[in-house]
């Protein structure tokens, strides 16, 4: 028998039914986990022992999909560890994003990058979420990303940065570069720099472990070089600590760098920068290139490019500095002046005392004279003397004019390894500038160096 008191509380019942069912339709309606794909990359490398990878891959993706779906996180990072294929991935979905639209977005994400199959590394960024793993980067120590806003259009490094040593929760060490938010150069930078960097992979290129724009700065984090840069040991505060072995496996090791950046990446990256103080040293001394936010793409289909100046006069190539033609044979023209200041121990762009000569002009005479060695650091004692003579006759070739007769990065490694003394063409004669970009004129016994207002045509590329 119905009581009076249970017809009510039947029709609240039906009421409340019928409210929490408008809600559900109403949230699926407004439902919009922003899947729009900004950006997707795979690892050119893959994992070596799929079971464990997948297996491990399965695990992590679950664990972040735990994470968001049970906790109500927005970030959150996962790792399966315990094989020879280790997996880390991290997730962030936009603070807007409700709990459902963020699992959404996640689960789209991770569709998208199984479509890479056994790459050791891949990133999806859609407008609501960033989704990112890797074989070796542990992101649940690295720094929180604030926006996705700056990783969508990454596309350029500056001189406004502060590089400091930092500690993670494992006891890494690792070092992070400090740009200020001052200019809209230095997200430019920053953007480039991310970019270009977290996409390649060899051992003579510094590694990205990652970034942040949160707050007034923008952080890259890298691998920590113990030793620093190669021009405190050149002519900085370490000046003679290398022997002769060291300075051409840093040689050798910058070459090989190079040659992957222009011959062996899927496009070629023009760094723009090489120089000592851009080359890192690890403990066993193996150099790293640095600073990519100068880097340029050059199209398969050209053979230079025609933009502004930018980079460092002294390692600068003529034909860019002076008229702004921009090619791989730029980073080749400034990997010869670093190898010059490698074996002399003397800054590419100051004059010594006794003349009024640069590096590059002082190396160019002695060749000349077939007096190599007098260029030689005096803090270097052992070295086989006609190694050092090939080396630095490498080097002038590397600065020749015009332009196509600068060897390619990849010959250049040929040319270092190779056990017979080099029997080539002689370089031809640099042309040199000075720091106002003017071109020096070939001294004169009775004057000395001087300096014109003219300048040369740089205009003979050929294709790659």
């Amino acid at each position: 028998m119905k009581t009076p008191f249970m017809l009510p509380c039947r029709r609240w019942w039906l009421m409340a039914v019928v409210i929490i069912e408008v809600a559900l339709i109403l949230e699926s309606a407004m439902s919009d986990p922003e899947i729009n794909l900004l950006n997707k990359g795979c690892s050119q490398y893959n994992a070596t022992n799929l079971s464990d990878f997948f297996s491990n891959l399965n695990a992590t993706f679950s664990g972040l999909r735990n994470q968001i779906s049970s906790q109500n996180k927005k970030f959150a990072t996962a790792q399966q560890a315990r094989t020879s294929d280790p997996v880390y991935a991290m997730v962030q979905c936009r603070d807007y994003l409700s709990v459902a639209d963020c699992v959404s977005c996640l689960d789209a994400a991770v569709s998208q990058i199984r479509n890479c199959s056994a790459a050791n590394g891949a990133r999806v960024i859609y407008d609501g979420c960033f989704l990112r793993l890797g074989l070796h980067i542990h992101f649940s120590h690295l720094i929180n990303f604030s926006s996705l806003h700056s990783l969508q259009s990454m596309c350029q490094i500056p001189s406004f940065l502060i590089i400091e040593q930092g500690t993670l929760k494992n006891g890494n060490i690792i070092a992070v570069k400090k740009l200020a938010l001052s200019s809209s150069r230095a997200k430019a930078d920053f953007e480039s720099e991310v970019k270009l960097i977290s996409n390649v992979h060899h051992r003579n290129l510094i590694r990205l472990l990652g970034c942040s724009n949160k707050g007034p700065e923008l952080l890259l984090v890298y691998e920590y070089m113990a030793n620093g840069s190669l021009d405190r040991f050149l002519y900085g505060e370490r000046r003679g600590a290398l022997n002769w072995k060291q300075r051409f496996e840093i040689i050798f090791g910058t070459a090989r760098g190079l040659a992957y950046l222009h011959e062996q990446f899927h496009v070629c990256i023009i760094h723009r920068d090489i120089k000592s103080s851009n080359i890192l040293l690890d403990d066993d001394f193996q150099p790293k290139i640095a600073d990519f936010g100068l880097a340029r793409l050059l199209p398969e289909d050209q053979s230079h490019l025609s933009t502004r100046f930018a980079g460092t006069l002294g390692y600068t190539a003529p034909e860019y500095a002076i008229h702004g033609q921009l090619s791989e044979k730029v980073d080749t023209y400034s990997f010869g002046v670093v190898v010059l200041e490698i074996i002399s121990g003397r800054k590419c762009n100051e004059m010594k005392v006794e003349s009024t000569e640069f590096l590059l002009e002082q190396a160019w005479k002695l060749y000349e004279d077939d007096m190599h060695l007098k260029l030689v650091d005096d803090s270097m004692n052992e070295y086989r003397e006609e190694e050092v003579k090939k080396v630095i006759e490498i080097a002038l070739m590397c600065t020749q004019s015009p332009v196509s007769v600068r060897p390619t990065m990849s010959e250049v490694v040929v040319l270092l390894v190779s056990e017979r003394s080099i029997e080539l063409t002689r370089p031809t004669r640099p042309t040199l500038i000075d720091n106002d970009k003017k071109i020096r004129e070939e001294a004169t016994a009775a004057t000395g160096p001087s300096t014109s207002d003219a300048t040369a045509s740089f205009t003979e590329f050929t294709g790659r």
